[in-house]
């Protein structure tokens, strides 16, 4: 019910006849009487019948005594109270009616020339259980929420969140999972579009894993996932789109609320503010996230093949101390004119900061040809970035029609980049004596503007269109140093040095029908046409290049409804993914000589048809959510790991390296035992068969994509809670090998204090002090295993305190902006 009542209302009656023509037939006089005409006013408020809340924008139409003439209306302010001026005494009808509540009708609404103010004190809505978008089993929202297009997740209710970041969120969201540096995937793919409160960042360009890590658990509300996107969303995130909803209070008056965390490896504080004076409103934060130095071990070991016969083994051991500092702040303002016409700004802006810093040593062992070749390296690198992103939305809907709704939006958003590698080495041979410096700034500017139309033909049948433009201008500005020995002076590497200037514009436009094809029976069919424009230029003699390429991408999604709680769903829809920055940019980070990566500027996007079949029931107080998939992709993205001619170190860059099929299933569930106890469970299966052809070699691989939680909650008491969560993620998969497998047990409990105070505490791994993540990469030419040990037990207690008015209500005003059109970096990424 909470959305339901959030949303404006679409249509109010449209009043267009004067209140001296609509005067009706009175027993107190008036022209042509003996008594004077009075004039009075009619009052009251509106609230909801369950919650006591007040109910803002409701229908107040005052009909004549017999019910068959409309006299005046007006709508109730936001605050829920409404005042009717100018009404002559005498006896009426009252109609107040809002989308997702019984319409009410008071029959006996009567003024005097005696009393002519009346004041009706509350009218109370009861709600339309029919309208209702997803199942209520109690009066507070379920943890998990099944919805027709969607999955919800209510992290807000859950205690464990308390005190973590995005990424930690994330994994407890059914069908989604995410690995240790918070790289995020969905039934095995990682090819997703990640909004926050329904509208893309910028910041999640160069690394998706970093942006998470700076959006605090305390500020987020819900996750959306959406696996069928329509027509109207952007055709790129071909694996799914994810939508972190933070929360946003507002109240009448001022509000506000702070909130810490202290903890063995986690630490994080907030601020909060909030203010509503009538129908304009402010809200704004400033949250940040810090860790504690710790060291991660580290181990590497790379055996060269020729013909499938070992001829040298590269090994290296080291420990690294890291650091990381993220902030987060919004602000946001909106101003309705009035129920048909809206204004929405708002604002959000992210930085973060990651150290680290530490010593290899290595050899390599050309097995009995040569003596052992040793080497020791040490590492002083740095990243920083920050981002903006600014949307204006207006919104108009239609008195005389419902569901009826014209919107303009734009939006400007903003990334900067900076990575800082120093290397300083000694070593056996020459290439072990050069010290680097290697620097890379980046600035990623976007501009999206669109129009979005919604049209209700009938009852039956509803439209939307609109059409859309992005205009994206990347710089890419890197720089390499190298001294050949300690006597030496850095001399600049021109080879690894240069400026990149990347354009991608992007226009679309799409029509979607929504069709009800009789009581059982839904439709959702539409196509999206996209073109898009690249180019890139050097400041050096590379070569500039340009491409374009326009995409059809149809998509349909047929529902049945099978009873009052229970639907199947069949979807398919075509997609495409295009590469990011983190995939472009062609700097060459060095923060180990002897393994590089590179981006790949001339990449195609990735070409994904999916097809789904879903069913969700609820079922004696059990919520079961089922489906199966397939996934088909066509000039698959993934990176490709290559010796280097020096026959020492690799190269790793990314190609549009072959095609590949996931099939699978997922089901989810959740249930309560003995009105305490609460659990739920979530389980992806799919099978990845990937094709390809890259850097001379023929690839095929198979393998299994498996992820899963369970988790569940116990009540002592209204004020006591327990809750508990674990996740597990086997190696996500490629068509050279396999990266790390992850897994995470929580335990978190919250004691509300008093209606302004709560407190908790947060247990992770509570029986594992390490934790270790073994890679496995392999080709014709090598054969390569990689991990990582860090510290990962952690506990950390966290206090959450309100002031001002606490009696708010969330308001639902997100942006209509979506730029859901890229592939996103895998984390660890920067320009």
């Amino acid at each position: 019910m909470t959305l339901i009542r959030l949303i404006l209302p679409l249509s109010l009656l449209f009043i267009s006849i004067s209140l001296n023509s609509q005067r009706p037939a009175s027993s107190y006089g008036g022209p042509g009487g003996g008594a004077p005409a009075i004039k009075g006013t009619i009052k009251g408020e509106v609230t909801d019948a369950t919650t006591g809340e007040v109910v803002e924008f409701a229908t107040v139409v005052l009909l004549s005594a017999d019910g068959s003439k409309q006299i005046t209306g007006t709508i109730s302010e936001v605050d829920g109270t409404f005042k009717l001026a100018d009404i002559p005494a005498g006896k009426y009808q009252m109609k107040v009616s809002f989308i997702g509540y019984k319409e009410k009708i008071l029959t006996d609404v009567e003024t005097t020339p005696k009393n002519p103010d009346l004041d009706l004190g509350k009218i109370i809505l009861e709600a339309d259980a029919i309208a209702l978008d997803a199942i209520e089993v109690t009066g507070e929202a379920s943890l998990v929420e099944n919805r027709i297009d969607k999955m919800v997740y209510n992290a807000d209710k859950d205690a464990t969140n308390q005190g973590g970041d995005a990424s930690d969120v994330l994994r407890k969201v059914p069908l989604l999972s995410v690995d240790l540096e918070g790289n995020v995937s969905l039934r095995g793919s990682s090819n997703l579009q990640i909004l926050v409160n329904g509208r893309p960042s910028s910041i999640f360009a160069a690394s998706v894993a970093d942006a998470l890590k700076s959006i605090p658990s305390d500020q987020i509300k819900s996750v959306e996932v959406i696996t069928s996107p329509s027509a109207r969303y952007d055709g790129e995130g071909s694996g799914g789109i994810i939508n972190i909803i933070t929360k946003k209070k507002e109240a009448q008056g001022f509000t506000g609320s702070v909130n810490s965390s202290i903890g063995t490896r986690q630490n994080s504080g907030g601020l909060n503010l909030n203010a509503l004076m009538g129908r304009f409103g402010l809200n704004g934060g400033l949250n940040g996230r810090w860790s504690w130095p710790r060291d991660s071990e580290i181990e590497f070991d790379r055996t060269d093949l020729a013909n499938g016969s070992p001829i040298r083994q590269l090994t290296q051991r080291g420990i690294n101390e890291s650091t990381y500092l993220g902030l987060n702040g919004n602000l946001g303002a909106f101003y309705d004119f009035n129920a048909y016409n809206s204004l929405n700004l708002s604002g959000r802006y992210n930085s973060r900061r990651r150290g680290g810093e530490g010593i290899t040593n290595g050899n390599i062992d050309n097995f009995g040809n040569a003596d052992l070749i040793e080497f020791s390296r040490f590492n002083d690198g740095f990243t920083s970035g920050g981002g903006f992103d600014a949307t204006l939305d207006y919104r108009k809907t239609f008195p005389d029609q419902k569901d009826k709704e014209l919107i303009f939006a734009f939006q400007v958003s903003g990334q900067e980049s900076l990575t800082e590698n120093l290397v300083d080495q000694t070593g056996d041979l020459a290439i072990y004596q050069r010290d680097i410096i290697n620097e890379n700034e980046g600035l990623n500017l976007e501009y999206t503007g669109q129009v979005d139309y919604v049209h209700p033909f009938s009852t039956k049948v509803k439209m939307e269109t609109g059409v859309k433009a992005v205009i994206r201008r990347i710089d890419s500005d890197y720089f390499t140093q190298v001294k050949a020995t300690d006597q030496s002076e850095f001399i600049t590497d021109t080879r690894l040095t240069d400026l990149f200037l990347y354009d991608q514009d992007v226009y679309a436009g799409y029509v979607s029908f929504n069709v009800s094809l009789g009581d059982k029976w839904g439709l959702v069919a539409g196509t999206r046409y996209e073109v898009t424009e690249i180019g890139g230029d050097f400041r050096s003699e590379n070569p500039s290049f340009d491409n374009s390429y326009q995409n059809l991408l149809p998509s349909i999604i047929l529902n049945r409804k099978l009873s009052q709680f229970s639907n199947i769903k069949a979807s398919y829809n075509e997609r495409i993914q295009r590469p990011s920055l983190f995939f472009i940019n062609p700097f060459t980070a060095i923060s180990d000589p002897n393994t590089l990566t590179i981006g790949n500027p001339s990449l195609e996007p990735e070409r994904v048809r999916q097809y789904e079949v879903a069913y969700n029931t609820y079922v004696k107080g059990v919520v079961l959510n089922g489906a199966v998939y397939l996934r088909q992709t066509n000039d698959l993205i993934e990176q490709f790991l290559q010796l280097s001619d020096d026959g020492i170190s690799s190269t790793t860059t990314y190609l549009n390296i072959g095609s590949s099929d996931t099939y699978g299933a997922n089901i989810f569930t959740s249930f309560k035992l003995w009105k305490k106890l609460q659990l739920r469970g979530s389980f992806n299966y799919g099978r990845y068969n990937g094709t390809g052809f890259a850097g001379g070699e023929q690839l095929t691989r198979s393998a299994n994509v498996i992820s899963g939680n369970v988790g569940g909650s116990y009540e002592f008491s209204k004020k006591v809670r327990l809750d508990l969560f674990s996740f597990f993620r086997n190696r996500n998969q490629s068509l050279q090998g396999a990266t790390a497998s992850f897994s995470i047990i929580s335990i978190g409990a919250n004691w509300t204090v008093s209606e302004r105070t709560s407190l908790g505490i947060r247990v992770i791994e509570p029986w594992n002090e390490n934790k270790d993540f073994i890679s496995e990469l392999s080709g014709p030419t090598f054969s390569q295993l990689s991990s990582f040990s860090i510290p990962f037990r952690s506990f950390g207690l966290n206090l959450t305190h309100k002031f001002g008015q606490i009696d708010f209500k969330t308001q639902n005003r997100r942006s209509r902006v979506k730029n859901d059109d890229q592939k996103s970096g895998d984390g660890g990424g920067d320009f």
